[in-house]
């Protein structure tokens, strides 16, 4: 009997009552941790995004490309909040004179660097 393409690739076959079915395992991945950002971003490519997702998976390449995009939004959310704060001044000084304004405009700014890392990282 010739072999199939499967079997001419290296494949095998597990014989599991009268049915023959393929041995098939995903590439080994490296395990890299997944932080905020790059959690939401793996949420957004399996529900609007499921070929990538997909592709990624099975390649072997989610893991890292997962962590590429956590480290991209985490810089750029820092960047975000370090540029806001200064043009709008909010400092150690006002920290020390008031702290709840401090709290209500530092929280303002983080999420207005939230959002704008949204859109242009995570739900892309």
């Amino acid at each position: 009997m010739a072999k199939t393409i499967f079997e001419q690739m290296g494949g095998t076959y597990e014989q599991q009552g009268d049915y023959f079915i393929p041995c098939l395992a995903l590439p080994d991945e490296e395990q890299i941790e997944i932080g905020v950002w790059g959690q939401r971003h793996l949420r957004y490519i399996k529900q609007h995004h499921k070929v990538q997702y997909t592709n990624l998976l099975t390649s072997g390449k989610l893991n890292g490309y997962l962590a590429d995009i956590d480290k991209q939004a985490e810089d750029m959310f820092f960047r975000l909040v370090k540029q806001m704060a200064e043009r709008e001044g909010v400092t150690e000084q006002l920290k020390a004179d008031n702290q709840m304004e401090w709290i209500a405009r530092t929280n303002n700014i983080r999420s207005r660097a939230t959002e704008i890392v949204n859109a242009e990282v995570i739900f892309v």
